[in-house]
Protein backbone atom coordinates (compact mmCIF):
# COMPACT_ATOMS: atom_id res chain seq x y z
CA UNK A 1 0.00 0.00 0.00
CA UNK A 2 1.27 3.59 -0.59
CA UNK A 3 -0.47 6.88 0.59
CA UNK A 4 -0.04 10.51 -0.62
CA UNK A 5 -0.57 13.18 1.33
CA UNK A 6 0.42 17.00 2.14
CA UNK A 7 2.87 17.32 4.88
CA UNK A 8 2.78 20.81 6.89
CA UNK A 9 5.40 22.90 7.61
CA UNK A 10 5.51 25.32 11.25
CA UNK A 11 7.26 26.83 13.65
CA UNK A 12 6.93 25.84 16.72
CA UNK A 13 3.16 25.36 16.32
CA UNK A 14 2.48 21.89 14.95
CA UNK A 15 1.22 20.44 18.44
CA UNK A 16 -1.42 22.82 18.21
CA UNK A 17 -2.48 23.11 14.68
CA UNK A 18 -2.61 19.32 14.96
CA UNK A 19 -4.99 19.01 17.47
CA UNK A 20 -6.36 21.84 15.61
CA UNK A 21 -7.11 19.67 13.30
CA UNK A 22 -8.42 16.27 15.02
CA UNK A 23 -10.65 18.63 16.16
CA UNK A 24 -11.86 19.43 12.59
CA UNK A 25 -11.64 16.30 10.93
CA UNK A 26 -11.96 13.15 13.82
CA UNK A 27 -9.81 10.94 14.11
CA UNK A 28 -6.28 9.70 15.60
CA UNK A 29 -3.16 12.04 16.31
CA UNK A 30 -0.18 10.32 16.82
CA UNK A 31 3.12 13.09 17.72
CA UNK A 32 6.51 12.31 18.43
CA UNK A 33 9.00 15.33 19.47
CA UNK A 34 12.82 15.41 18.42
CA UNK A 35 13.04 14.70 22.25
CA UNK A 36 11.54 11.33 21.98
CA UNK A 37 14.47 10.95 19.22
CA UNK A 38 17.35 11.47 21.25
CA UNK A 39 17.67 15.44 20.69
CA UNK A 40 17.43 16.77 24.53
CA UNK A 41 18.46 20.33 23.10
CA UNK A 42 16.88 23.26 24.81
CA UNK A 43 13.69 25.12 22.62
CA UNK A 44 14.02 21.18 20.55
CA UNK A 45 13.24 18.41 22.77
CA UNK A 46 9.48 19.44 22.93
CA UNK A 47 8.76 20.49 19.33
CA UNK A 48 7.55 17.81 17.29
CA UNK A 49 9.44 15.69 14.81
CA UNK A 50 6.70 14.20 12.94
CA UNK A 51 2.64 14.15 13.73
CA UNK A 52 -0.11 11.93 12.05
CA UNK A 53 -3.77 12.68 11.82
CA UNK A 54 -5.46 9.55 10.65
CA UNK A 55 -9.58 10.34 9.94
CA UNK A 56 -12.36 7.16 9.91
CA UNK A 57 -12.96 8.33 6.60
CA UNK A 58 -9.41 7.87 5.31
CA UNK A 59 -7.75 10.80 5.04
CA UNK A 60 -4.62 11.45 6.46
CA UNK A 61 -2.17 15.16 7.51
CA UNK A 62 0.82 15.48 8.46
CA UNK A 63 3.02 17.61 10.41
CA UNK A 64 6.22 18.41 12.11
CA UNK A 65 7.91 22.05 13.10
CA UNK A 66 11.23 23.28 11.51
CA UNK A 67 13.86 23.90 13.47
CA UNK A 68 14.77 27.53 13.84
CA UNK A 69 17.81 26.87 12.02
CA UNK A 70 16.08 25.74 9.44
CA UNK A 71 14.59 27.64 6.53
CA UNK A 72 11.00 27.93 6.95
CA UNK A 73 8.83 30.25 4.29
CA UNK A 74 4.84 30.45 5.21
CA UNK A 75 3.20 29.52 1.81
CA UNK A 76 5.85 27.51 0.65
CA UNK A 77 5.61 25.43 3.74
CA UNK A 78 3.29 22.07 2.36
CA UNK A 79 5.15 19.38 0.59
CA UNK A 80 4.20 16.15 -0.95
CA UNK A 81 4.33 12.96 1.40
CA UNK A 82 4.39 9.55 -0.14
CA UNK A 83 4.77 6.70 1.97
CA UNK A 84 4.12 2.74 2.02
CA UNK A 85 5.65 -0.58 2.01
CA UNK A 86 6.35 -1.26 -1.39
CA UNK A 87 9.78 -0.48 -1.39
CA UNK A 88 10.45 -1.03 -5.10
CA UNK A 89 7.38 1.24 -6.64
CA UNK A 90 8.89 4.28 -3.81
CA UNK A 91 12.06 4.12 -5.36
CA UNK A 92 10.98 4.28 -8.76
CA UNK A 93 8.84 7.50 -7.69
CA UNK A 94 12.18 8.67 -5.69
CA UNK A 95 14.40 8.36 -8.82
CA UNK A 96 12.12 10.07 -11.35
CA UNK A 97 11.25 12.87 -8.95
CA UNK A 98 15.01 13.63 -8.40
CA UNK A 99 15.82 13.54 -11.98
CA UNK A 100 15.93 17.56 -12.53
CA UNK A 101 15.17 18.28 -9.31
CA UNK A 102 17.10 18.45 -5.85
CA UNK A 103 17.63 16.25 -3.11
CA UNK A 104 18.17 17.97 -0.13
CA UNK A 105 17.83 14.53 2.26
CA UNK A 106 19.34 11.82 0.76
CA UNK A 107 17.16 8.34 0.67
CA UNK A 108 18.77 6.05 3.21
CA UNK A 109 17.69 4.16 6.06
CA UNK A 110 16.77 6.92 9.55
CA UNK A 111 17.15 6.42 13.20
CA UNK A 112 13.49 5.74 13.13
CA UNK A 113 13.89 2.19 11.64
CA UNK A 114 12.60 3.18 7.91
CA UNK A 115 14.45 4.62 4.63
CA UNK A 116 13.40 7.96 3.83
CA UNK A 117 14.78 10.95 1.90
CA UNK A 118 13.36 14.72 0.72
CA UNK A 119 13.67 16.14 -2.71
CA UNK A 120 12.29 19.32 -4.53
CA UNK A 121 11.16 18.21 -8.01
CA UNK A 122 12.31 20.20 -10.95
CA UNK A 123 9.03 22.10 -10.84
CA UNK A 124 9.70 23.31 -6.99
CA UNK A 125 7.52 20.93 -5.44
CA UNK A 126 8.81 19.67 -2.10
CA UNK A 127 8.12 16.08 -1.88
CA UNK A 128 9.14 13.14 1.24
CA UNK A 129 9.26 9.55 0.41
CA UNK A 130 9.40 7.43 3.20
CA UNK A 131 9.44 3.38 2.95
CA UNK A 132 8.19 1.40 5.54
CA UNK A 133 10.05 -1.23 7.23
CA UNK A 134 8.72 -4.50 7.79
CA UNK A 135 8.09 -4.84 11.85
Amino acid sequence: MIKLNPYLSFRDTARQAMEYYQQVFGGTLTLSTFGDFGNPAPGLADLVMHSQLETDRGLTLMAADTPSEMDLTIGNNVTVSLSGDDADVLRGYWDKLTDGGTVTVALEKQMWGDEFGMCVDRFGIGWLVNISQPA
